[in-house]
């Protein structure tokens, strides 16, 4: 899977022209667009690239985006307005939207019955320019539109913002007019949004507003307006392109795998609407057919162990009866210190009812008053005795309810060593003892 996808990385894309292509000299494309820029700028000041390298950019420079399918890097693109530049996004069904939002640029709907329009059609409507007002003063058209007297839209949509200028409306009848571009500034720089790049398009460019509003849009994004002079370059980029670089050379780990990973969505994105390259299918096909080969050949070169019959299989320790099998379940991982603290408590009864002729297990008190009399231990280890008695008492009520009661390592270790001292000083531990009479016998209490 991993080589699949390097080898979608390593294909090229092939870029078809299309609507707002600028290399695209048919009815919807912008070619017009891009050879009145050159005109205006010189060609060495206009770039009309696929690939946006912000790193390239600097900050007298201006950048025209038409109709994205992808999002405009939101960091680089707001770090080159605040430093100087100029950025124009024309979109109405692209992607667009996401970078307005940021700006708090909100798209709505044109008037059903604009006042002036095209053939009388409500999608071919008339915008004409909104005069600035300074101090409550208007003071002319934006320079955008400064020689623009009517624009011919193809299907706009309106754009809402409480405080950007507008810069072009559609007026309507018996409803609100709509504004279809704004502008305004952030921080040294200027941010124009347009909602119709239709308007762009050879077709639109005869008329005469159009062509107008496209000078003025190549020159307001690349020259002086008045405050300072600007000599910058213009970049154009439609539709998809990628994205690469840092403004001003500045980029960090995260920017760098971001920009993969969305390279990488894109290819197969396209992947997946265009279909793999003829190529690309050999490749793969080849590539699956190698691995079944290498497969089948360790599979047929792997040595064949025969399996041990079941009646010649040792018994494990835990499926046999006996001293060995219960061993072998106590000091199995999983048993319960519990079970053991009982292996224990049974070894001291047995041990007890052994060495002094016990006929039945005596129970708690029975033991107390035996170790007391016979054991002559100090006060300590009597005192410890009894309560690991307790304790074992405690431990299998609850083993008997089938709720088996904690016991820690530490705990097990101690009862252990007292028992073991018990048993020792009752000479019941194994060791051989001077002939005496049967507990029994004697009615202990």
């Amino acid at each position: 899977m991993l080589v699949a996808l390097l080898l979608v990385l390593a294909v090229p894309v092939r870029v078809l022209a299309g609507a707002f292509d600028v290399n695209d000299a048919t009815w919807e494309g912008c070619s017009e667009f891009l050879e009145i820029a050159r005109a205006e700028l010189g060609s060495a000041r206009v770039n009309a690239v696929g690939v946006l390298d912000w790193s390239q950019v600097q900050p007298e420079d201006g950048v025209l985006v038409l109709h994205p399918v992808q999002p405009v890097d939101p960091e680089e693109s707001t770090a080159f307005m605040k430093a100087g530049g100029r950025l124009a996004i024309v979109d109405d069904f692209g992607r667009g939207d996401e970078t307005l939002r940021r700006f708090k640029i909100e798209r709505t709907t044109t008037p059903d019955h604009p006042a002036a329009s095209l053939r009388g059609r409500a999608a071919l409507a008339l915008a004409e320019p909104v005069a600035d007002a300074v101090a409550g003063q208007a003071v002319g058209p934006h320079p955008v539109v400064s020689n623009v007297q009517r624009l011919v839209t193809n299907h706009p949509t309106g754009l809402r913002h409480p405080n950007l200028s507008p810069v072009l409306r559609i007026r309507a009848i018996g409803e609100p007019d709509v504004v279809i571009a704004v502008a305004g500034q952030v921080e040294k720089g200027r941010l124009f949004a347009m909602s119709d790049p239709s308007a762009l398009i050879n077709m639109m460019l005869r008329y005469p507003g159009n062509r107008a509003f496209g000078v003025g849009l190549v020159r307001y994004l690349v020259d002086e307006d008045g405050a300072q002079e600007r000599r910058g370059r213009l970049f154009i980029v439609a539709n998809r392109f990628d994205q690469e670089g840092s403004f001003g050379g500045e980029t960090t780990l995260r920017k760098d795998l971001d920009t993969q990973l969305a390279n990488l969505a894109r290819m197969l994105e396209e992947a997946r609407q265009n279909g793999f390259p003829g190529a690309m299918l050999l490749a793969l096909a080849a590539m699956a057919a190698l691995i079944v080969v290498t497969w089948v050949l360790r599979a047929a070169a792997r040595p064949y162990r025969s399996p041990v019959p079941r009646y010649a299989r040792p018994i494990p320790l835990v499926s046999q009866g006996g001293v060995a099998g219960r061993f072998a379940v106590l000091a199995a991982p999983t048993s319960p210190r519990s079970l053991m603290l009982l292996e224990l408590k049974s070894a001291l009864v047995e041990a007890m009812a052994l060495r002094f002729g016990l006929e039945s297990d005596p129970n708690t008190d029975t033991l107390t008053q035996l170790v007391a009399r016979e054991g002559n231990l100090d006060e300590r280890t009597f005192s410890d005795f009894k309560e690991v008695l307790s304790t074992m008492h405690r431990v299998e009520a609850s083993v008997v309810a089938g709720k088996p009661a904690p016991v820690s390592r530490p705990a097990l270790s101690h009862a252990a060593k007292v028992v073991r001292e018990v048993l020792l000083a009752c000479h019941a531990d194994g060791t051989r003892v001077p002939r005496s009479t049967p507990v029994a016998s004697q009615g202990v209490q």
